[in-house]
C-alpha cells in the first residue's frame, strides 16, 4: 500500500532527473556479457553456471511493452520503514535511485526481494506466492487505478526477468573475482560469496517460472 500511494503521489509529476543509472537493468547486456566470458572460459564451474543461466533465460517470455514511470528503482524489503500497532508502511528510504523505470523492474524486483524470506546469500531460496498475493493485494488497493493491464503482467514478467539478470551479474562477478560486499568470516573467498549469489538467483527464478501462471492469475484477478 505504501508503495502504491508513491506512485500515486508522483503520477502526474513533470520532473527531468540530473541523474540517472545508464544501463542498470539493461538485461540484454548483462546476459551479453556474461556470454563472452562464457566464451573466454575459466573456471569450469563458472562456466558451467554461465551456460545454465544462459539456457534460463531463453525460457523468458516476452516483456509487454509498457511505459516509463518515475520510480524509486530500489525496493528491496530493508528500504521500506514500518510502524507497529497496527502494522503500516510509513516510509521509502535510499532514494538515490530515484528515476525513471517500468512497473516490470520497479515491482519486480521488489517482489524478487520481499516474496524470498531467505538472504541472497543463504544457499537456498522459495519464492512464497502467500506473500506476492498479499503484496499485489496490497499495492492494487491503492494504485489499481493508475496501473494498465499490461504493466500488471509485466510484474510477473519482471520478476523472472531480475532473478537472471542477478544471477548474470553475480557470475560476471564469480568470472572477474570482484564483489566489494564479501564476508570472509562465512566465504572463503570472493568467488566462493559470488557462486552462493548467483546459484541461488538462478534458483529463485526457476521458482518463479514454475509458479508464472498462478502469479499471472493474482496480478490480474
Amino acid at each position: 500500500m505504501l508503495v502504491g500511494q508513491f506512485h500515486r503521489a508522483v503520477v502526474g509529476l513533470s520532473h527531468d532527473y540530473a541523474f540517472s543509472r545508464a544501463g542498470v537493468h539493461d538485461t540484454a547486456a548483462h546476459l551479453a556479457r556474461l556470454a563472452d566470458h562464457v566464451a573466454a572460459g575459466g573456471e569450469a564451474g563458472a562456466v558451467a553456471l554461465g551456460r545454465e543461466i544462459l539456457g534460463a533465460v531463453r525460457g523468458l517470455p516476452a516483456m509487454p511493452d509498457v511505459p516509463r514511470r518515475h520510480c524509486h528503482g530500489d525496493l528491496k524489503i530493508s528500504n521500506l520503514l514500518f510502524a507497529t500497532r497496527p502494522v503500516r508502511g510509513v516510509c521509502l528510504v535510499d532514494l538515490d535511485t530515484l528515476g525513471a523505470s517500468t512497473m516490470a523492474f520497479e515491482l519486480g524486483d521488489a517482489m524478487r526481494s520481499w516474496c524470498n524470506p531467505h538472504k541472497e546469500d543463504a544457499g537456498r531460496v522459495i519464492f512464497d506466492l502467500a506473500t506476492f498475493a498479499a503484496a499485489i493485494r496490497g499495492f492494487r488497493a491503492v494504485a489499481d487505478g493508475i496501473v494498465t493491464a499490461g504493466e500488471k503482467t509485466a510484474i510477473v514478467v519482471g520478476l523472472e526477468t531480475v532473478c537472471f539478470e542477478l544471477a548474470a551479474r553475480f557470475t560476471i562477478d564469480l568470472f572477474r573475482d570482484e564483489y566489494f560486499g564479501w564476508d570472509p568470516a562465512r566465504f572463503p573467498s570472493r568467488r566462493a560469496h559470488n557462486l552462493v549469489r548467483a546459484q541461488g538467483q538462478l534458483a529463485l527464478g526457476l521458482a518463479v517460472r514454475a509458479a508464472r501462471q498462478d502469479a499471472l492469475d493474482i496480478v490480474q484477478r
